[in-house]
């Protein structure tokens, strides 16, 4: 009879930590619904402190730890340039910290201070009038996990679906709940000056190959033309060659913790225009639903 009692006792035991687990992985959002709409953006213009960083998504961590140690009533941000099936994930490259201020606000003196005095820079991120977003509930330390399983895919798709131009990621975190958000607008304006810069260097060296190409046609391969300061304005092909490296981060699988994927990223069209024409040519602003949410997400 013993036997029996510890047997029922043993599994009394794991129903009430099978039940405790899946409790929380729901309270956690495992099975939250996501809806997907076009609208306004979830912030307004907003001046960050910001470490830029080189290195697969999965370990952005340590940085958002440091940034909220700094200030642990601001909001966390996280901006995510590169789409890591398109990208080796060492050499994705984000930006992680905290808000510092919004809209019309200015930050404080002392607590900005602060964040340089660790290391951190001071940028300002523009406010555009339409952005692809969507929202997931932050109620455990879980909740950062399962945010961007959740959330990517039914992001990608619908960007994808729309053919939209949407990059690149942000993360907004605050205390109960994790905004998402990819501008449809002035994308390039939330490049931070490193991500700049990697862009001038990615421009250099692909006319650097370019250059020791056999030229078919007869001319001068060494031409001002085929050069970063030749006849195409740097911001154009700053905004060219960015677009093309985030429209495929706009259909990728989740961009942390999920990118060992070997699936290749599918081709899309893509918006040739700059900074400003962001939305792809199958697509318009009136075609949109800018208030409703994505009905056809499964």
């Amino acid at each position: 009879m013993s036997d029996v009692l510890l047997l029922l006792l043993v599994v009394v035991l794991l129903v009430c930590l099978i039940a405790t687990v899946g409790f929380f992985l729901l309270h956690s959002g495992l099975l939250t619904e996501v809806h997907i709409k076009t609208g306004a953006p979830p912030i307004r213009n907003v001046t960050i402190a910001y470490k830029f960083k080189e290195g697969p998504y999965k370990e952005c961590g340590a940085a958002f730890t440091e940034s909220s140690s700094i200030g642990p009533k601001l909001s966390s941000i996280g901006v995510f340039y590169d789409d890591p099936k398109q990208r080796p994930p060492e050499k994705c490259r984000y930006a992680v910290g905290s808000v510092l201020c919004e809209g019309e606000e200015k930050p404080d003196e002392e607590l900005q201070k602060m964040y340089e005095k660790f290391g951190f820079k001071v940028f300002s991120l523009p406010e555009v009038s339409h952005a692809v977003t969507t929202t997931f509930p932050c109620t455990t330390s879980l909740s950062y996990v399962l945010g961007p399983y959740r959330v990517y895919p039914r992001l990608g798709s619908y960007i994808e679906e729309r053919k939209l131009c949407a990059f690149p990621f942000i993360e907004v975190y605050s205390s109960d709940v994790i905004k998402y958000m990819a501008p449809l607008s002035r994308q390039t304006d939330f490049f931070v000056p490193e991500m700049k810069e990697e862009v001038k260097t990615d421009v250099k060296e692909e006319d650097s190959d370019e250059d020791r190409g056999t030229d078919i046609t007869g001319a001068d391969s060494h031409s001002d033309v085929s050069s970063v300061s030749g006849g195409v304005p740097w911001d154009s092909r700053e905004t060219s060659l960015a677009a093309s490296t985030a429209a495929s981060l706009a259909s990728s699988l989740p961009l942390r913790d999920v990118m060992d994927t070997s699936d290749d990223a599918k081709p899309r069209d893509q918006s040739d225009g700059g900074s400003n024409g962001s939305v792809g040519s199958g697509s318009s602003f009136e075609e949109l639903d800018m208030d409703g949410e994505d009905g056809a997400a499964e």
